[in-house]
């Protein structure tokens, strides 16, 4: 990832404005208003904040909240995801995904899906994201931490069950047994494997597959909006995951 924000480039917006409502005239250019969006992701910065050469603060996070609710970030993020998997010569959909979920801490004074994961001692969130071999995030569910990884994860499979119509294989560790294996079965007809590592290892111990959802929380750490949850609704955090993943795949054209 760049070291400084750059514009979108005309590449860039032919690649996503395919996918955006750009059939009528608007007095405001959808084009900034995503670099804007894509500015507050990377550097962390508030909304007030936006430098006046984006569009007002309070347009470009109007069309923030509007594309998170009305389903066009997930559209979009879920079509950038088939075309970067057929560039690189895969099925657009994947037949092997990866369950996992990241604590993080919760900015102060914020309550709303708030808890302490007892495990990682983190007072905050958690994120569960469904990612493909290539890392790509097709779901994201964010919660209250002290939420059961099988429970939310669920969540996951249900949002996204469309998109997982080839899917044979679901990987996940010990804490999604139970109520997710329930929820895989009945939605898409897969039963998920349990992969860990050895129990006689220690540290770090990369496990085959899962280990890309580990490289995915990492490039995360690329986008400062996401070093902590700052988000008073988990909508809005879980559309900045959302948006972290469609620019890293905006990154590469």
């Amino acid at each position: 990832m760049r070291k400084k924000f750059e514009p979108l480039t005309d590449s860039q917006w032919q690649v996503i404005a395919e996918f955006l409502p750009l059939q009528r005239k608007r007095r405001i250019d959808l084009r900034k208003v995503v670099d804007g969006i894509r500015w507050i992701n990377e550097t962390g910065s508030q909304w007030r904040n936006l430098p006046p050469c984006f569009p007002d603060w309070s347009a470009v996070y109007y069309y923030f909240r509007k594309w998170g609710h009305d389903g066009t970030l997930r559209e979009l993020n879920t079509r950038l995801n088939s075309r970067q998997r057929i560039v690189v010569e895969k099925e657009a959909t994947p037949s092997l995904v990866c369950v996992d979920s990241q604590s993080i801490k919760l900015a102060p004074f914020i309550s709303e899906e708030r808890g302490l994961d007892g495990n990682k001692k983190i007072n905050g969130r958690k994120r569960q994201v469904l990612v493909d071999t290539l890392g790509l995030v097709w779901g994201v569910v964010v919660h209250a931490a002290n939420g059961g990884d099988s429970i939310y994860g669920g969540v996951v499979i249900l949002e996204v069950k469309q998109a997982l119509k080839r899917t044979k294989r679901i990987l996940v560790d010990k804490a999604y047994e139970g109520e997710f294996f329930e929820v895989s079965k009945k939605a898409i007809g897969v039963i998920p494997e349990v992969s860990s590592k050895p129990p006689t290892a220690k540290g770090f111990v990369p496990v085959k597959w899962r280990w890309v959802s580990e490289r995915t929380f990492g490039w995360f750490n690329f986008f400062r909006r996401l070093s902590k949850d700052y988000e008073k609704t988990v909508e809005s955090s879980e559309s900045w995951i959302l948006w972290a993943n469609c620019q890293m795949i905006l990154a590469k054209y």
